[in-house]
């Protein structure tokens, strides 16, 4: 697979404008096609997968030698590698999302008016979706497959860390398409590894209509300054859990402890404990042994640490830091009230949990905590598309418009009214 490099002379913005272009007449294909002709497009992409498996991993292997050049830690390394189990993954995955339920074309709420029309909503497609992601080329497929099968056109522009594989798959989603007779320009991977196509992209307001940043929080902070196009997007993950004083304390150890340390690096993990006066005293040092036999390092406040001295002090910075890493912050406070001021304070606006055996207190924790996921005697970790029977995810938003929370297929379409009459006029 050849990998388009910006040469001399370039124009990468009329590249990238061109991509546009092709992607919109594609989406109008896409918005006529049936159902059953996209899925049968995912499945035929899997298929192709799984027969290129050697590319797949030819391919991958030059990302992994450029990255371990490059100075790439084990980690990213990790999140780039293409094994065989992480392609049949990629498979699986298409195979699922073609069985989901397609929400385009569902009406809702048709119902007669006093006139005599009657009028409903009709979930559509939202057109040409540009998506900007690092380091996985599993989200490639990942990606096409969830606008694909919601009827939009796709941009795809990878890390360049994994260049090589994202084309590989791309030729395996071209593939795919036209087996079908869909138009190949329904899903496209920027070729070239000049930024400069992220920053046409974003700005491609008249032929793009909606981003997904899916990175760190240096491109998201990028595109959220330089972007013309709406985004569906969130920045940090800085996630809380309170334990009430009427929490079953048995049941906060486990939630706290998965939230915290069933993995350190996403979105969806705990990074802010609050702990109710009441039962700090018992619950701290018992969360801290847990933690201890983990490798995670507690900071507190200093309340806290009169109660468990062998915490490292936290700073005013902790409470607004997303850590994606075996660290959590620790503060013990007066009640639900100082709980909700601390979270509306210090939250990212992603997932907040309340441990509490008290109803009315979890009412009023789910009703006036304003994240995109708030809980109730439940880990963060269960922040996830797929957790929330939704499939698949394209990612988290934590903007109020016009989706919220884990994206999925209905997430990737919109509504428009429609009106149904039998030649009726208005008087």
């Amino acid at each position: 697979m050849q990998v388009r490099e910006a040469a001399a002379g370039d124009d990468i913005a009329e590249y990238v404008r061109a991509l546009g272009r092709q992607a919109r007449d594609a989406a109008s294909v896409l918005a006529a096609s049936d159902s059953g002709i996209r899925s049968a497009a995912l499945k035929a992409m899997a298929e192709a997968i799984r027969q290129a498996a050697p590319q797949l991993q030819e391919a991958n292997a030059r990302d992994l030698a450029a990255g371990r050049e490059n100075g790439l830690d084990e980690a990213l390394l990790d999140r780039l590698a293409l094994d065989g189990s992480r392609i049949e993954a990629m498979a699986t995955g298409l195979e699922q999302v073609a069985a989901l339920p397609d929400p385009v074309g569902a009406i809702e709420n048709l119902n007669p008016m006093p006139s005599g029309i009657r009028v409903g909503r009709m979930r559509v497609p939202l057109g040409v979706v540009g998506i900007i992601y690092e380091s996985r080329p599993n989200v490639t497929a990942d990606a096409a497959a969830l606008c694909l099968k919601s009827g939009n056109a796709c941009i795809l522009r990878g890390g360049s860390e994994a260049q090589h594989s994202n084309q590989a798959i791309a030729a395996c989603i071209a593939t795919g398409l036209e087996s079908v007779g869909l138009p190949r320009t329904a899903v496209q991977v920027v070729e070239t590894t000049d930024r400069a196509a992220v920053g046409a992209l974003i700005t491609l307001s008249d032929l793009v209509d909606v981003l997904v940043p899916r990175g760190g929080k240096g491109l998201i902070e990028r595109i959220m300054r330089e972007a013309t196009v709406p985004m569906i997007k969130h920045l940090d993950g800085i996630c809380h859990c309170f334990v009430d004083g009427a929490a079953d304390l048995d049941m906060a150890e486990r939630v706290v402890v998965n939230a915290k340390s069933q993995r350190y690096g996403t979105c969806n993990t705990l990074e802010t404990l609050l702990v109710d006066t009441r039962v700090a005293a018992e619950l701290l040092p018992r969360l801290q042994a847990r933690f201890d036999e983990l490798g995670v390092e507690v900071r507190g406040c200093e309340q806290s640490r009169r109660l468990v001295p062998s915490m490292t002090p936290a700073v005013d910075a902790d409470w607004d830091t997303e850590y994606l890493a075996p660290i959590l912050s620790v503060r013990v406070v007066d009640g639900l009230d100082e709980a909700m001021a601390h979270i509306a304070r210090h939250s990212s606006g992603h997932t907040e949990a309340i441990v509490t055996s008290h109803q009315p207190s979890a009412e009023r924790f789910l009703r006036e905590v304003d994240s995109s996921s708030v809980m109730v005697n439940a880990s963060t970790r269960f922040a996830d598309g797929f957790e929330y029977g939704l499939g698949a995810e394209i990612g988290i938003s934590t903007d109020r418009l016009h989706v919220r929370g884990p994206v999925g297929l209905e997430g990737l379409t919109t509504q428009k009214y429609i009106v149904l009459g039998e030649g009726h006029i208005r008087e």
